[in-house]
């Protein structure tokens, strides 16, 4: 089966994650990137990657790469593909450009010269054009330009891995669905120990690990863009679909999720629905400090709220010694985690974390505060971020 070029894309600081996803699933040749890994791989390994990655957010296809002097030499690198061979002409498509010191005057303009190259192929072998969609296109075409570099990738997934097909609302502050994966990953769970998030919001995070604990593959419930382009193998896709479909599991340690938002609760169950996974959470709207272990050794997860006006720092910031104190009397023997980007969150509630973890929520830059709970204090020195 023939070889092709790709790029797997990740939210930064979750590189260590996707790379050992890529060992599970038994990729080979890769290179780790800021980003994103590269790797070869055929029809089959694009297949599995879409189905089964939790914290990749794209699987990209390298078509061409090339150094240009002058902007028409864009033009000229992206005139050797032979579109024609990749998507129909009646499919819709859309171009993506991203630039890292680009040396050039205008990202759109290269994008342009992209389009125009794509659009002269078609029409000298079929007479006539593909036509442009910004929203809903049937094929996504990820032009890189590093420097004088440019690199031009052809879109595996479609829609963002991130998208399981399982979210109806967010509710605020929402988590991506492969950084909630992510954190999960970082702090070792793999659905053997007992799992809890106190803060769950709309759900994703517990949601996310039923997914791991059942062996669910994240990809099952959704549509890709490999479907719509024409090396697309039905038959090969079918055989890697059903056997993940076959191979889930029913999780052997409980899964709990908490909220003082009653609607955050609704709200969540209904996404464990459309998950396939709401029978294996236990939901409960209550206080966090009312909230006791579902087990011993487990591990949790969680999503504090972090404020932006002043008044609501001031009430984080005094919850936090009382956080504090709840995990040292209640979950000795747990792994805990917080994602925040309130650096000052494990000192105010005088713990000090074994690891902290850079990540970012969107733009937010965060920490994931790992901490061992052990009985009684937990005071070590403070060492910064």
């Amino acid at each position: 089966m023939k070889s092709y070029s790709l790029f797997v894309s990740c939210p930064r600081g979750l590189e260590s994650a996707l790379n050992q996803e890529l060992i599970s699933l038994k990729c080979e040749q890769s290179i780790n990137h800021d980003g994103g890994i590269a790797l070869s791989g055929d029809l089959a390994t694009i297949y599995r990657l879409n189905l089964h990655s939790r914290v990749a957010s794209r699987v990209l296809i390298r078509l061409e790469h090339g150094r240009f002097r002058q902007e028409n030499d864009i033009y000229k690198i992206a005139r050797k593909i032979n579109w024609t061979q990749w998507f129909g002409v009646n499919k819709k498509f859309k171009i993506h450009i991203e630039g890292k010191q680009a040396q050039i005057n205008s990202l759109n303009f290269a994008a342009l010269k992209v389009k125009d190259a794509l659009c002269d192929e078609f029409r000298e072998r079929t007479g006539i054009r593909p036509s442009v969609e910004k929203y809903q296109p049937d094929v996504r075409i990820h032009v890189f330009i590093d420097r004088n570099e440019l690199s031009i990738y052809i879109d595996s997934s479609g829609e963002a891995l991130f998208k399981r097909g399982y979210r109806s609302d967010t509710g605020e502050a929402p988590l991506r669905e492969n950084l909630a994966a992510g954190l999960l990953l970082l702090a070792g769970y793999n659905g053997t120990q007992p799992f809890m998030d106190p803060f769950c919001g709309s759900g994703t995070v517990a949601i996310e690990a039923a997914l791991i604990a059942s062996n669910r593959a994240p990809g099952l419930n959704r549509a890709f863009g490999f479907e719509n382009l024409n090396n697309f193998d039905a038959d090969l896709w079918h055989k890697i679909h059903q056997a993940a479909v076959l191979d889930q599991t029913s999780p052997e340690a409980p899964i709990s999720a908490s909220d003082i938002d009653s609607k955050l609760i609704k709200l969540a169950q209904i996404n464990a629905s459309q998950a396939n996974i709401e029978q294996y959470i236990h939901w409960q709207t209550k206080d966090v400090l009312d909230i006791r272990p579902n087990g011993a050794n487990g591990i949790m997860i969680s999503n504090p709220p972090y404020g932006v006006r002043l008044s609501e720092i001031q009430l984080l910031h005094a919850l936090y010694p009382q956080l504090g104190s709840w995990l040292k009397q209640h979950f000795a023997g747990w792994l805990i985690g917080m994602f925040s980007a309130d650096r000052s969150m494990p000192k105010l509630m005088r713990l000090s974390p074994k690891r902290k973890i850079p990540l970012f929520n969107g733009n937010l830059d965060c920490r994931l505060f790992l901490l061992d709970m052990v009985a009684g204090s937990n005071r070590q020195k403070e060492h910064k971020a």
